[in-house]
């Protein structure tokens, strides 16, 4: 059996937390130092929590990002199947 200690679990808060340090302008180096943070844990928690800003007052997350491109995707999808439906389904005319 190895001697490995489990991976720790952190808060969303603390990983919150540790993002806005480093956007602030903490290192990366400095971080894992203090808090004992491995790089790709910090490094995963930049991309999942940084912020955008879409417009004057609005804020998303790299998460919410991703959530909105997937529904985006499925609405196209969505769309181009009812545009096929509908060439098939309407009548037309060789009089033109």
């Amino acid at each position: 059996m190895s001697n490995k200690s489990s991976p720790k679990k952190y808060s969303e808060e603390f990983k919150k937390t540790i993002v806005t340090l480093y956007q602030s302008g903490k290192t990366y180096s400095e971080i894992q130092k203090e808090y004992g943070v491995s790089s790709s844990a910090l490094s995963n928690w930049v991309r999942k929590y940084s912020q955008v800003q879409v417009d004057d007052d609005t804020l998303l997350t790299a998460q919410q990002v991703k959530a909105l491109q997937r529904r985006n995707a499925e609405l196209e999808e969505e769309n181009l199947i009812l545009k096929k439906a509908i060439a098939i389904f309407t009548p037309h005319s060789d009089r033109d």
